[in-house]
């Protein structure tokens, strides 16, 4: 098909071109809408019956690879398959000593009945295990060994009968409570974040377009898209390790890009609408101007995920996976379900019109609505005071970034659970009986193969019970075959502080060395040490390559050497302040009680780098969003304030929109009660917030009427040897159907 388009020369003059590969692919869909949709429903059904088919289970490891933790989990799994198996922490607290007989036969009652429940392996016996019961004799501690490997395959149902016999138990001067990762599981709370994410989504836009119809499309394409993608989660976890909060983190994004980008679309599918085109043009249209950020927009996104796999870890690499399927299909649905969807609703867009006030006398100018005149205001003062608009935006972001700098990088544990769980409980119960090291012991497996195993395990235990730091040794634990050792080691610090951090680090390269074992350091404590060192190691390649690339994608899209350059600056300051906030909140103060967290809490040292692959992406759209507008005008009119003006007074009003779902759609996961999901949530609701409010709206118009004509220059060489891409849409494709009509807004965002 052709679409009427005006010269850029003079613009009642129609002139015809043909669409670019969007524009056909939207007029396509158009005319194939029945197809497109049959072929949608097709696809779900597909991806559905593969995941049910061949779908793998979720799993992660936490481990880094080739560290000392690892090399110890990886000789406890070969050496001690007793020890392979997942274990719940069964703590029982008296008011008088625990190996009183009437005491006794309850704790022996208890645990005879937890021995028959499903999954249930092996039960320690607390009063023959040398430790398992507090110097006061108030406290005891016996552990179930269960035959999952893995908590999540811990069936809930079966978990809760667990905690259900456990509550029998309990009575007045005798409380009882079950920690372990089983245990966190069975107590998370289910709040239905992706409901509550679609439903302030859906009032959101009923507000911004007063259309049911209009609201009812983003809605519709991610549905689409987060059904599809989540149909092929098990799929990927066919394919590799993926995480068990990883289709969270999917249908956050996955949500949150649907909508902003159908937002996108059909804002501009309005316009051309409202300039004069018929339903398929404005279609095509929408697609080859909106339709080319969307696509730019989503590449970024997934750019920075692909980050995620430098990192080396098997958890990353499927929680990056499982989220780039999620974009990828939001970013197809928008291409394609979304102007079969405008096939049947596209003339009836501002149809089921809301009592919310409506703008009359809406003038269209080179296929735009002139923006209000609350935002071309605002676009003249960010100009005219553009040297104190930068200072003041900076300033406030470095002041928001400010608490990371005193972050603490640890993984939060039960202590950091909600208060009244039973993983609460049973944490501070072991802290207050056995001590805080009591809660995060050591695990040193020990190779004895080949020598006199008696002398060397002796001098082992002796060194280690003498360490500073040690509150307690185990004696060693033999495998069935002999050939290796396992001592428990009690630091005296709880397994979060320096101290603990510290202690491994002496024992590695102290304590073992002098006894010449061939020894390694293990269990979930040192393996989350391991972790967070091995992240800090590789986390300046992934913010090098994603910024790099990100870089790239902008300079070829804008043609320009400064735009990559100042968006990759402004876009590190709004991760870093929102990593600042997130900081904030979690020492625990008034600020963390809000969300949940009321103890002092450290950031597991993957949630910054996910946080950052993930907001330098969506920063990144933003980024695209409006620059795609400035660019528009400044290949019109070759005046940079002109495009700065026309790109923030034109896109304030959408990107706000957009910036309002993301936050509401990421503050819904807020109140899971899983840590690492609420602090991304949260974090990502804040740095949305930070980046559509002080880096859109004032700094990068400031530094941009700053920079000037600068901010488009390209050496000519490079200029003709980078492809065009046209994000703004191309230039012989646009629409002057209907007569052009200047309003005062527009002439005032058009005076010099």
């Amino acid at each position: 098909m052709t679409v009427t388009m005006p010269r850029l020369d003079d613009p009642q003059r129609e002139v015809r071109a043909r669409p670019g590969p969007l524009g056909r692919l939207a007029g396509l869909a158009y005319r194939l809408r029945g197809r497109v949709l049959l072929a949608w429903l097709a696809a779900f059904a597909i991806a559905f019956g593969v995941s049910a088919a061949f779908g793998g289970d979720f799993a992660a490891d936490y481990s880094a690879p080739g560290s000392d933790s690892k090399a110890a989990q990886d000789l406890l799994a070969e050496r001690f398959p007793a020890r392979a198996g997942d274990t719940v922490d069964v703590v029982v607290r008296a008011d008088g000593p625990v190996t009183d007989p009437g005491v006794r036969g309850e704790v022996t009652a208890l645990l005879g009945e937890l021995t028959g429940l499903p999954h249930v392996a092996a039960v320690e016996d607390p009063y023959a295990t040398p430790g398992a019961v507090s110097a006061d004799g108030r406290t005891l501690l016996a552990r179930l060994n269960l035959d999952v490997a893995n908590p999540a395959d811990m069936p809930v149902p079966d978990t809760e009968r667990l905690l259900a016999a456990a509550d029998e138990a309990a009575r007045p001067g005798l409380d009882v409570a079950l920690g372990g990762q089983a245990i966190q599981l069975a107590d998370a709370s289910e709040v239905g974040s992706e409901g509550i994410g679609l439903l302030a989504a859906a009032v959101i836009l009923l507000i911004t377009f007063g259309s049911v119809v209009a609201a009812g499309l983003p809605i519709g394409v991610a549905l689409a898209g987060l059904a599809v993608s989540g149909a092929l989660v098990g799929a990927v976890a066919r394919l590799m390790d993926v995480p068990d909060w990883s289709p969270v983190l999917g249908s956050m994004l996955g949500i949150a890009l649907g909508i902003d980008y159908a937002l996108l679309m059909v804002t501009r599918f309005r316009e051309w609408r409202a300039a004069g085109l018929e339903p398929e043009a404005a279609t095509v249209a929408t697609l080859e101007t909106a339709g080319r950020s969307v696509l730019v927009a989503g590449a970024t996104v997934m750019v920075s995920m692909l980050g995620l796999f430098a990192m080396g870890l098997s958890f990353m690499s499927g929680a990056a996976a499982v989220t780039m399927v999620a974009v990828f299909v939001v970013v197809a649905a928008a291409l394609t379900l979304f102007p079969a969807l405008l096939g049947y609703l596209g003339r009836w867009v501002d149809r089921l019109r809301l009592p919310l006030g409506r703008r009359t006398g809406a003038t269209v100018v080179d296929g735009h609505l002139v923006p209000a005149r609350g935002w071309t205001w605002w676009s003249r003062l960010v100009e005219r005071h553009r040297v104190l608009a930068a200072l003041t935006g900076t300033a406030l972001l470095l002041l928001l970034a400010a608490p990371f700098l005193n972050v603490h990088i640890g993984f939060p544990d039960a202590g950091n659970d909600a208060e009244g769980t039973s993983n609460r409980r049973a944490y501070e119960m072991v802290a207050d009986g056995f001590g805080p090291g009591a809660n995060g012991p050591l695990l040193v497996v020990t190779d004895v193969s080949g020598v006199d195993a008696g002398p060397l395990l002796s001098r082992l235990a002796g060194d280690l019970a003498a360490t500073p730091g040690v509150a307690a040794v185990t004696p060693p634990r033999l495998n069935p075959a002999g050939d290796t050792a396992m001592l428990m080691v009690v630091p005296t610090a709880g397994p979060q502080e320096t101290a603990t951090e510290n202690l491994v680090r002496a024992i590695r390269d102290d304590v073992i060395p002098d006894t010449g074992a061939r020894a390694h350091v293990g269990g979930v404590t040192a393996s989350a040490i391991d972790s967070n060192v091995n992240i800090a190691k590789r986390l300046p390649l992934l913010i090098g390559g994603v910024v790099l690339l990100s870089m790239l994608l902008l300079l070829v899209s804008f043609r320009s050497l400064l735009i990559p350059l100042t968006a990759a600056l402004m876009n590190l300051l709004s991760v870093a302040a929102a990593y600042g906030v997130t900081a904030f909140v979690l020492e625990g103060g008034w600020a963390g009680q809000l969300i949940g967290i009321d103890t002092p809490t450290p950031m597991a040292g993957f949630i910054p780098v996910i946080m950052f692959a993930i907001l330098f992406g969506l920063s990144m759209d933003y980024e695209v969003f409006l620059l795609s507008r400035m660019r528009e005008t400044w290949v019109k009119t070759g005046d940079n304030g002109r495009a700065v003006l026309a790109g923030l007074a034109g896109t304030g009003r959408v990107i706000t929109a957009a910036a309002a779902i993301m936050i509401a759609v990421f503050a819904a996961f807020v109140p899971i009660s899983d840590v690492a999901v609420k602090v991304l949530g949260f974090g990502m609701a804040v740095a949305i917030l930070i980046d559509a409010t002080v880096v859109r709206m004032l700094l990068v118009p400031a530094v941009m009427h700053l920079l000037g004509r600068a901010n488009w220059w390209l050496p000519a060489r490079l200029d003709r040897s980078l492809p065009q891409l046209h994000v703004e849409g191309r230039p012989d494709v646009g629409v002057a159907a209907a007569p052009f009509r200047q309003s005062s807004e527009d002439a005032a965002l058009r005076a010099p």
